[in-house]
């Protein structure tokens, strides 16, 4: 899932080079990834209404349920 989110962050952004994930297990049905973006851009990465983002979020669940988990995803600017 990691990964996942990584290489389509690094494809929206200008600077690929300042996109970070941090994933944590806060029990063990949850992952929670926590995205890191330069702040020019963050707006590329939440998108006109939070679309972008949202779109992301909904991928990544439909990823966790195969694996029977659910999926937190924070964004950070």
């Amino acid at each position: 899932m990691k990964e996942f989110v990584e290489f389509i962050a690094k494809h929206l952004v200008d600077s690929p080079d300042g996109v970070s994930i941090q994933e944590s297990v806060p029990n063990e049905n949850t992952v929670e990834l926590t995205l890191k973006v330069s702040a020019d851009d963050v707006g590329k990465v939440i998108g006109k209404q939070g679309k972008t983002a949202q779109a992301m979020r909904t991928l990544l669940t439909a990823i966790a349920a195969k694996e029977g988990k659910r999926a937190i995803l924070k964004i950070l600017d």
